[in-house]
């Protein structure tokens, strides 16, 4: 938290403060909207929050967020220099330091049909990046066979730690650990989540041997990394466009192994979509990994093998 009440005026970081230590300990988003009440999501609840730092469901008695607060939040993260940030502003999002990334809503500025960025910026969605190191302890052991480390597709509906998940698989590859020595990692982050990258440089501990293309679309920068890097694993957040699935194949085929994710709620529901389907049918991933809440943030549901038989039936969640 320290890293965000760096960047928040005195008057939002004044209430924040007040909050009680187990809804900080357990903040996951700070959403910020122009004329409306501040809003905390932490754990599986949401909730507004008083002037004094207090819990309510009602609306009214939440802190209202002024458009003067709106121009000093924004000033604040970029410095004074909105200039600085075009190329992240057109992506609806912004960086900063620890890895947190601030989601933006505002008027969008179109050239030629494009996005140029966004201006009259009115609602900011501050999510807190946070570190689970050993995230993917339970499920190391599963991603080896003979040595080589198995293409794996993570399964998890949103908000449930696939993110947290895959950043840990690449730190642990990157090290090495008791189930195999060290990869050479590469991470396409298109959304600048896994690594968290400022200037390009990676705010989350991704392991010594990791290089990562940030914001750069997956499809391309999967190629890249094959071509540039060699990289033994490559792991991507959020696959499902077509280009997404032919740059699997040709890092299959080209003898690298991915760990990827996909939203969903099982394997069935991610099989019946025509990417994602396709690869499932060839048998592209020998192993997938299917989370939830059931237990809290990060619940391992499932783990399956290539034919779909269960591996892991018991329930293991790393949040609590």
């Amino acid at each position: 938290m320290r890293e965000i009440m760096a960047i928040l005026p005195e008057a939002i970081r004044s209430i924040l403060t007040a909050l009680p230590s187990t809804v900080k300990e357990h903040l996951e988003e700070i959403r910020l909207r122009q004329n409306q009440p501040l809003e905390v999501r932490f754990g599986q609840q949401s909730s507004y929050v008083t002037p004094t730092g207090q819990l309510t469901s009602t609306a009214s008695k939440g802190w209202m967020f002024s458009a003067e607060q709106a121009v000093k939040l924004l000033n604040q993260v970029s410095q004074h220099s909105l200039y600085a940030l075009e190329e992240e502003l057109k992506r609806g999002y912004i960086t900063v330091v620890g890895g947190h990334r601030i989601g933006i809503a505002g008027r969008v500025v179109l050239d030629k049909g494009d996005v140029k960025g966004i201006r009259d910026i009115t609602s900011f969605n501050i999510r807190i990046a946070r570190e689970k190191k050993g995230a993917a302890q339970k499920v190391m052991p599963y991603l080896f066979e003979g040595g080589k480390v198995l293409s794996t597709l993570v399964i998890s509906p949103p908000q449930c730690g696939k993110t947290t998940l895959l950043r840990d698989m690449a730190r642990s590859l990157s090290y090495g650990s008791e189930w195999a020595s060290s990869r050479k990692v590469g991470i396409v982050d298109e959304r600048s989540e896994l690594a968290g990258c400022l200037q390009g440089v990676p705010q989350r501990d991704v392991g010594p041997r990791t290089d990562v293309l940030d914001a750069c679309p997956k499809a391309a920068g999967m190629m890249m990394l094959i071509r540039s890097m060699s990289p033994d694993v490559l792991i991507v957040d959020e696959v499902g466009r077509a280009e997404d699935g032919d740059a699997v194949w040709e890092a299959i085929h080209a003898g690298v192994a991915v760990i990827c994710s996909a939203h969903g709620a099982d394997i069935e529901e991610v099989a019946r979509r025509p990417m994602l389907g396709n690869l499932v049918r060839h048998g592209v991933f020998a192993r997938y990994i299917v989370l939830s809440r059931a237990k809290g943030v990060g619940t391992i549901q499932a783990i399956y093998d290539q034919r779909m038989k269960p591996l892991e039936k018991e329930k293991i969640a790393w949040s609590s």
